[in-house]
């Protein structure tokens, strides 16, 4: 039985239990206790695996050493025929050394010796992402192979496209020679360490900053199941030092000195433990003040990409493919109500705004939540189609913002957590209407099931996920018209 199948470490382990010896210890004996990863963290590994798909062609001519239908012995054996061969660029690359597997993104034979570069999707170098070349690094030179190059490969966030995607412009290759030969001493330590904790009971670790640092541990909810709804992570913000309240035996909100926190962590604590609420009417009614009819609420969906999809977009991009309006003609009528999804594949910004605009009055008030979003997505369209400009800027500077008066606590419900997202004000103001249960119940959501939509070739499939989308957009201008009735009902039965 050969070193690897005896420790099983590979890359990804190795980064796993650098982060938490728990974690990995969790992740060879008790997989099933894991988060299940949702939709937006499944579409960021597809999204990882284009990127480094494309990122090949700055490498073009190489050969794969594929995942999928080899044993990691038979990769591994592919990978020294190849190099035995003398072929000059390998992608995935597959190695063993001290019971240790990697596979290289892509494995360049440069004049001297051999090059690595790792992949990633982010838009620019980390420490994690240094450590894990160093222990690339490690093997290869374990080996025998004389590495003369170590960098990362990431996307170059200045890029924008213009016609085919040119992967010199879109990608930075950023050499991390010399962080790698600093980690790389450690290595085999750490390795070792590793190895005796797999070998013995589970690690007692408590949690700690380190289950978000570097990556958000998969096995989160088993390790804080024993934190209460209302804990001291419950308070919002970072005004004190949450888990040195923890290690001092501080957890319960209750137990949490009011005196030591921050104005709006003491505001919120109080407010939860005694369940108590707030209405300040003089606010609520300067807020209502500055808006008039026809009231327009707002929203719109975006979405990103590293790769961006279409002419004059750059890698990550917030492109705007979908709105809802519900438009209120006097104070407290039945809003109409108007919405845009685009098509799969097509760039929808164009007529997204033809649309919008021809829907919104001349001199609305346009309110949205958070109106800082939808007035720099109308700030890129006007960008986009200047001709449209002074329409669109005079919509962004007929803009108010409803998040306005829960966010400066003028009206607060102890259900909200401290929070002021639609998300926790809604359903505390409004019993009955909420985003649970829903198909697509969050923006995150809603990206990844456009990327879905697009990427569909089923037609039901594609109808299914159109449906889904109109739904949840149509809910966040809709709970606007309700928070906005409330506001208006509430300050009425205040006089």
């Amino acid at each position: 039985m050969s070193k690897f199948k005896k420790a099983g470490l590979s890359k990804s382990l190795f980064i796993r239990g650098f982060q938490c010896h728990k974690s990995l210890y969790l992740h060879k004996f008790y997989p099933e206790l894991k988060n299940q990863p949702d939709d937006t963290q499944l579409a960021r590994f597809s999204s990882g695996d284009e990127v480094g798909e494309l990122a090949r062609e700055i490498f073009p001519g190489g050969v794969l050493v594929p995942y999928e239908g080899l044993s990691i012995q038979s990769q591994i054996r592919l990978t020294n025929s190849l190099i035995e061969n003398g072929v000059k660029t390998i992608y995935e690359a597959s190695f063993e050394f001290d019971g240790i597997f990697i596979k290289v993104d892509i494995l360049h034979r440069g004049r001297g010796g051999w090059e690595v570069y790792e992949v990633k999707s982010s838009t620019g170098v980390k420490d994690v992402h240094c450590l894990d070349a160093a222990l690339q690094s490690y093997v290869l030179e374990g080996l025998g192979l004389k590495v003369t190059k170590v960098a990362i490969v990431h996307i170059e966030n200045s890029y924008v496209r213009d016609g085919d995607i040119d992967v010199h412009a879109l990608f930075s290759i950023s050499s991390v020679k010399s962080e790698v030969s600093e980690l790389k001493r450690d290595i085999k330590k750490q390795v070792s360490r590793m190895r005796k904790v797999l070998a013995g009971d589970e690690p007692a670790i408590d949690i700690g900053p380190h289950c978000d640092n570097p990556y958000e541990c998969d096995f989160r909810d088993h390790c804080w199941q024993h934190i209460p709804q209302n804990s001291v992570f419950s308070l919002s913000g970072r005004g004190i030092d949450k888990f040195d309240y923890y290690q001092r035996g501080i957890v319960h909100l209750a137990d949490v000195p009011l005196d030591e926190l921050n104005r709006s962590q003491a505001f919120q604590a109080r407010s939860t433990l005694e369940k108590k609420s707030c209405f300040d009417k003089e606010a609520v009614q300067e807020f209502l003040d500055q808006l008039w009819y026809p009231l327009c609420h707002l929203d719109f969906e975006t979405f990103t990409s590293p790769i961006p999809f279409f002419d004059e977009t750059g890698p990550y991009q917030q492109v705007p493919f979908q709105y809802s309006l519900h438009i209120q003609h006097e104070e407290g009528a039945e809003p109409e109500h108007y919405e845009f999804l685009a098509q799969p594949g097509e760039d929808p910004r164009k007529k997204l705004l033809n649309q919008l605009l021809k829907e919104i009055p001349v001199g609305a008030c346009v309110l949205a939540y958070n109106m800082g979003f939808e007035r720099r997505m109308l700030k890129d369209l006007a960008k986009f189609i200047p001709r449209r400009a002074k329409r669109i800027n005079q919509i962004r500077e007929d803009m108010r913002d409803l998040m306005q008066p829960f966010q400066s606590r003028s009206i607060y419900h102890w259900q909200m957590e401290g929070s002021y997202s639609i998300k926790a004000v809604l359903p505390a103001l409004v019993p009955g209407l909420s985003y649970k249960g829903m198909a697509i119940a969050d923006g995150g959501m809603a990206m990844e099931a456009y990327h879905r939509m697009c990427a569909a070739q089923d037609k039901k499939e594609v109808a299914k996920i159109r449906k889904a989308l109109l739904a949840y957009c149509r809910l966040d201008t809709l709970a606007m018209v309700k928070l906005t009735n409330y506001l208006t009902n509430r300050r009425k039965s205040e006089n």
